[in-house]
């Protein structure tokens, strides 16, 4: 197994395997899925990122469907979209692109989804279900990073996790998914005393904190796989910045055993993550079986 986990290739072979089936889903059983995404106001890094979900949504053979709206936009307004997206066979799939403006509230956004088209995992029918164990729409995210932990140390019953950090998107989902893995996890957090103590103790170390370069060599456990979910983007002189990680991969990576770079490494998984769960509803939703 290499030492450096290689997301965009991890993220290519599963976009590949995704327009397989997709290929096979149009052909055997008539159903072409369909990813709505919105995007309200003129975010540069939203823009970007919306721009690449509709490239590779029609890449693997789906329909993308791009609303992208003003962020003088009333909730109203959204809500109404998001009811017409909700009433529309030709849509599995509805991602409403956080941050919204302020005069929005992203909980009622995020709830009015229909939570079999929430494809983000952000609803609180997908967030129990995933918190019980119970079969549903796991956030992409962490549905990425768990794919490429499984596929670097296999089973993970018994391997103790730490988690930096604790958010709704990342850190909590990412504890349910390690815990169905039969894994002893701990959540850490801003408040958590002696938090370098607690990273040594992790045989997977996930880091998704928001911090730039925070956990340092000495604060990993020797052969520990190490998981840096953070995208920082900090001055990298003459003017310029650069993406970093929550991790300081120079000091970390001779110490682990695995660990994802920044870039590279978590985020191509997320869009990949995105497609793949489009690719589950539209078979759900329409009745039909996932291709093989």
């Amino acid at each position: 197994m290499q030492k450096i986990i290689d997301g965009k290739a991890f993220a290519a072979n599963l976009r590949a395997e995704v327009q397989r089936k997709v290929g096979l889903l149009v052909k055997d059983g008539g159903v072409t899925p369909g990813l709505a995404v919105v995007l309200v106001g003129e975010d540069p890094a939203s823009q970007v990122y919306v721009r690449s979900k509709g490239k590779q949504t029609v890449e693997v053979g789906m329909q993308s469907f791009e609303h992208k709206l003003p962020d003088t936009t009333s909730q109203e307004a959204l809500v109404d979209l998001i009811d017409s997206l909700n009433n529309d066979d030709s849509v599995h799939g509805i991602l409403v692109q956080l941050p919204l403006p302020p005069q929005i509230d992203e909980k009622i956004v995020i709830n009015r989804i229909s939570p079999d088209k929430d494809v983000d995992g952000f609803h609180l029918d997908n967030v129990g279900r995933l918190s019980i164990g119970d079969p549903g729409i796991v956030p992409c995210t962490p549905l990425g990073c768990i794919m490429m932990i499984k596929e670097q140390l296999g089973d993970l019953s018994g391997k103790h996790a730490v988690i930096v950090g604790r958010s709704n998107i990342v850190g909590k989902p990412m504890a349910s998914l390690l815990l169905m893995e039969n894994c002893t996890v701990t959540i850490t957090h801003s408040r958590t005393k002696d938090l370098a103590a607690e990273c040594r103790r992790a045989d997977i170390l996930v880091a998704a904190v928001g911090r730039p370069e925070m956990i340092v060599g000495d604060w990993v456990k020797p052969g520990a796989t190490v998981i840096d979910v953070g995208i920082n983007r900090v001055d990298a002189g003459d003017g310029k910045t650069k993406l970093v990680g929550d991790v300081d991969f120079a000091s970390v990576e001779p110490v682990a055993s695995h660990i994802t770079p920044v870039p590279g490494g978590v985020g191509p998984m997320t869009i990949a993550c995105l497609l793949h769960n489009t690719l589950q509803q539209a078979c759900h939703i329409t009745g039909k079986s996932v291709p093989e």
